[in-house]
């Protein structure tokens, strides 16, 4: 059984790998998590039991505290999903964005470089990125893994930087890596920063339900639970020193992703009056806001034999269904963390 290291363990889509891989007994797992505001032990709770599954409290940006855990833990791989990852916090702070995911990404490799010299080990290097690196598309075409890099947000550029930082490393040193790159995902444990579940936990509020622009950017959906097991393939049979794009093939613009989650929740939660889109309110755009994103997967589709499993009709219906059902996740961070506050507004 492979031993993996995974970063951002506690977050929306470390905590559906991990999910994934305790629950079918795929994997020894350590969680390595800082536990910054999107992080959420509670997101692990089906699975934190299982003698598969250790936490590990650290920042990637520790060295001495990374080499030990390399050191003590002898993992087969690490699975590199920390990082800062909503675009709205990196126009308000960019430099954490820096910090965290090229500076942290970058420690992890010069570690992971020397553990792997030293161990011998099959050992691999899975870096997890966003479509967001290949900027913004038009009308027509799709995202491929030669498109060029085109970052238009601090956090796409700071990705962006991530993933030639894990290229360089594996051409300059030589060590085994694979890097994806994803369109946006949805599905169950998403901080409710996030489009769908802000949405969903807003209408159930009685608050306004935002949406910026005119509702026209158009993006690929992608369930989370799908996500969790391409990446699981990739890291089993994927080719060191190559990339691959996990895409749902959901194209949405913003206010269909609304208005399909209103029509949801009217039936399956009905308000005393009125209807869920009632609510809906367009506000000021988020300044530089990519227009389209489309990922073409077919590369992991033909090579690995992977597909969707979740249309986005399926998957958004189970996605309500959760949130509706799982109050006791939601509540304390809406609550707590994050009210729904409006961020990113560049001034």
């Amino acid at each position: 059984m492979k031993k993996v290291i995974i970063t951002g363990g506690a977050g929306f889509i470390g905590s559906a790998l991990i999910r994934y891989l305790i629950g079918n007994q795929l994997a020894e797992v350590v969680n390595l998590d800082k536990l910054t505001y999107a992080g959420n032990l509670a997101s692990i709770k089906e699975v934190e039991k299982s003698p598969l599954y250790h936490f590990c409290l650290l920042d990637i940006g520790d060295e001495a505290g990374v080499r030990t855990l390399f050191r003590e833990f002898q993992p087969d791989a690490i699975m590199h999903l920390a990082a800062e990852s909503h675009v709205d916090r990196s126009i308000d702070n960019p430099l954490a964005f820096v910090q965290t995911n090229v500076m942290g990404t970058a420690n992890l490799l010069n570690v992971a470089t020397d553990y792997w010299k030293k161990s011998g080990r099959d050992f691999r290097f899975q870096h997890i990125s966003t479509d967001e690196v290949y900027g913004s598309l038009g009308k027509d075409g799709f995202f491929t893994e030669t498109t060029p890099y085109d970052p238009k947000s601090p956090y796409s550029a700071s990705k962006a930087a991530s993933d030639h930082m894990v290229r360089a490393w594996g051409h300059t040193y030589g060590l085994p890596v694979l890097i994806s790159n994803c369109s946006n995902n949805y599905g169950p444990y998403h901080f409710p920063e996030k489009l769908i579940p802000l949405i969903i936990l807003n209408a159930l509020d009685g608050k306004p339900l935002p949406i910026y622009g005119k509702g026209d950017n158009i993006r690929d959906w992608l369930y989370v639970d799908d996500h969790a097991k391409a990446l699981w393939l990739i890291n089993r049979k994927g080719i060191p020193g190559e990339t691959y794009n996990i895409g749902g093939h959901n194209e949405r613009t913003n206010l269909e992703v609304v208005q399909t989650v209103c029509a949801i929740l009217d039936e399956l939660s009905p308000k005393k009056t009125g209807l869920y889109a009632d609510q809906i309110t367009f506000v000021t755009d988020r300044p530089g806001h990519d227009r389209r994103y489309a990922i073409d997967a077919e590369k992991l589709h033909k090579e690995l034999g992977w597909k969707a499993e979740e249309t986005f009709d399926s998957g958004i219906r189970k996605t309500v269904e959760w949130y509706l059902n799982n109050e006791w996740w939601w509540r304390p961070i809406r609550e707590g963390k994050y009210a729904g506050e409006r961020l990113g507004k560049g001034e």
